[in-house]
């Protein structure tokens, strides 16, 4: 499946749509409170982190650094652990213990697919997508499952426009293009924030008395 890069402007649609309709009374009710600020903070810093750790790696892969790379796979590794705890600290540790699985399937997709970009292997590129593609749809399925302030459809497209940017930013660093990749890289942080966000005020509405 081939993906593109979505703008911020439509990626905030798809996080205004992520959610379920509130009232403005209740949305500037949950948002002001602050738990939920710090809420909005933290997952900020994790879900920051993937994308800093992920890129880490495809720039010590382009550099044939592979200190740097297995340093950069490993730091992986414990942001994902740190969102799967995030995760389970409101729904259980079994459901942190299935996230991390997710997590994991994701980041081995963007490992193949960026280790792939540098060798030019277009079949390992594709199979690389394929397999985020469905790492993705489980990822939602998990999140609305979990929560019935998400909707599976909305935060799919948003991990869809997600692993877009994974796509265009291991192919322009491999290519050198690095103007190219300056500007994925901006879209990509801000991408970053608006799924954290959704997801924290889902979890705010769900667990009201710990966002009071």
């Amino acid at each position: 499946m081939k993906l593109t890069v979505i703008s911020s402007a439509v990626a905030l649609v798809f996080a205004s749509c992520a959610v379920a309709p509130v009232s403005a009374a209740e949305a500037a009710q949950v948002a002001a409170a602050p738990a939920v600020v710090k809420l909005h903070a933290a997952l900020r810093g994790l879900w920051q982190g993937h994308a800093e750790r992920t890129r880490a790696y495809a720039l010590a892969v382009k550099a044939h650094d592979a200190a740097a790379a297995d340093k950069a796979a490993k730091d992986v590794v414990a942001n994902a652990t740190q969102i799967a705890d995030a995760v389970g600290g409101f729904y259980g540790e079994a459901a942190g213990k299935q996230m991390l699985q997710l997590l994991a399937g994701h980041w081995g997709g963007v490992k193949a697919l960026t280790d792939a970009e540098q060798r030019g292997d277009a079949a390992a590129k594709q199979k690389a997508m394929d397999d985020l593609v469905a790492n993705g749809n489980a990822i939602a399925g998990f999140l609305a499952g979990a929560n019935p302030y998400l909707k599976k459809d909305a935060v799919l497209s948003l991990l869809t426009a997600h692993v877009g940017h994974h796509a265009a930013q291991v192919r322009e660093i491999m290519q050198g293009d690095t103007q190219a990749e300056a500007k994925t890289w901006i879209a990509m942080q801000a991408h970053m924030d608006v799924i954290a966000d959704a997801l924290a005020d889902a979890i705010a509405r769900q667990f009201p008395a710990k966002a009071a």
